[in-house]
């Protein structure tokens, strides 16, 4: 096949990785800044990929171009209408990811209970909104370009320390106030479900995952993008029927192609959607590839070829860790081009769980690349959660890059009762043994 990946970060660095390794042929182009670099010495990299499409138009159905990003929506529609083969979403999915408000209102429309929303567009409103109305609420910018650290969960009853962050963020953003939305805080235990959608149907099985997105342990410190991620594809069937389905009749009709993630809180009261991501999950697209018996090539021919063949993957759970290095999370662009080392040879299967992203070759070397301090993901697989989250933190244990920080508890809250209670609460699919018997100490 030959591959046209097009983003702003080139944030699937892992997946072009694995894509030429399987003997495809592979050309990517960021357009952002932050991608000044990236894959470098790793992947052919081109300047415009507009330049590239008789590339692929000559390849036939072997050609595809890949989209990462919520915000080329309209372009693969068009590109969609002139007949090539395009993975990534649509104009109606970009909106779905970033107009949050509306987000809510198809889940409410498609039957499922959602926490009240309020938009704004006006800081001193918003204020007035929470001291009228006080109480905790989670507050985001309805774009996908906002840097996560902005977001903010309300942790006081009465609103004081969100009237101060909207205090903050209206100074910084007073010559041009964004859209954003408060949402009710919901108590319960996150958990998201996503599946690829070929153009008909979602494919099956659909993933169940457990992001970790605060920077410390013990889930201290500021929202990042994700510090590391649980996923299983197996007792995925809940999740799926009650949140997903629902929305395969709206994504055909839009031209959808791709990934499409939903993230919920769930409690004794049932399943609450928050948001989607409409585009491959970073670092989920690695994290789930490690569950993937199909390789990549495959995935991707099932998505455009649009018949419905399910998926191959293993059972079990795979425990990805986010290494990152300064400046990350903040995007400042001062991230040196730093080594990036192991402790003793890794062989293929340590390869297999090694997840490259934001990184080059240069001078015979591989290091640290792009502005924003996201080198790669570490894995570990096994039928066992606290025996993947072990493997995943030992090969963390062997990379060695100056200044490197990541988390060692992902999986914990899981491990430690909440499998349990989601199992309690019937959101857990089918299993024959409870889930005090598939977590050893």
């Amino acid at each position: 096949m030959r591959i046209l990946g097009v983003g702003d970060d080139l944030c699937l660095g892992s997946l072009y990785l694995r894509l030429a390794e399987e003997g495809h042929d592979v050309r990517v182009s960021g357009g952002g800044v932050d991608s000044a670099g990236i894959l470098s010495g790793l992947v052919e990299r081109t300047d415009e990929w507009t330049a590239q499409l008789p590339w692929i138009r000559q390849a036939g159905r072997e050609g595809v171009v890949v989209f990462e990003t919520a915000s080329h929506g309209s372009v693969q529609d068009e590109l969609r209408a002139q007949g090539y083969r395009v993975i990534g979403g649509s104009a109606w999915g970009d909106r779905l990811e970033e107009d949050r408000e509306y987000g809510q209102q198809l889940l409410r429309q498609l039957g499922l209970q959602t926490a009240a929303t309020y938009r704004f567009v006006d800081y001193a409103a918003a204020i007035t909104f929470v001291r009228q109305q006080p109480g905790r609420y989670v507050y985001k910018i309805c774009s996908g370009h906002t840097a996560s650290t902005r977001n903010y969960v309300g942790q006081l009853e009465d609103g004081a320390d969100l009237i101060a962050i909207l205090n903050v963020e209206g100074r910084r953003a007073a010559d041009a106030p964004p859209a954003f939305v408060l949402m009710a805080y919901v108590e319960g235990i996150e958990i998201g479900v996503g599946a690829y959608f070929d153009g008909h149907r979602f494919l099956r099985p659909a993933c169940i995952d457990w992001e970790h997105k605060r920077f410390f342990p013990g889930d201290l410190g500021e929202l990042t993008g994700e510090m590391g991620t649980v996923v299983s594809f197996r007792r995925s069937e809940t999740m799926f029927e009650r949140v997903l389905a629902p929305l395969e009749a709206s994504l055909e009709k839009s031209g959808y192609r791709g990934w499409l993630n939903i993230n919920t809180i769930v409690n004794a009261q049932g399943i609450w959607p928050l948001e989607f991501t409409c585009r491959f999950g970073y670092p989920g697209t690695a994290i789930c590839g490690t569950l993937q018996n199909d390789d990549w090539g495959t995935v991707l021919r099932k998505i455009v070829d649009g018949h419905g063949e399910p998926l191959d993957t293993r059972p079990g759970y795979a425990v990805g860790v986010v290494l990152t290095t300064p400046p990350f999370p903040y995007d400042e662009p001062r991230c040196a081009h730093v080594p990036i080392l192991f402790r003793g040879s890794l062989d293929a299967d340590d390869w297999r769980h090694v997840h490259l992203a934001e990184v080059a070759f240069e001078q015979g070397q591989l290091r640290v690349g792009g502005t924003r301090g996201y080198p790669m993901v570490v894995t570990g697989v096994d039928e066992d959660l606290r025996q993947a989250q072990r493997k995943a933190n030992a090969l963390a244990a062997r990379v060695v890059i100056p200044n490197l920080r990541y988390r060692t508890d992902i999986g914990e809250t899981l491990i430690r009762g909440n499998l349990e209670r989601l199992e309690a609460w019937g959101i857990l699919g089918r299993k024959t043994e409870p889930a005090s018997r598939w977590i050893r100490a």
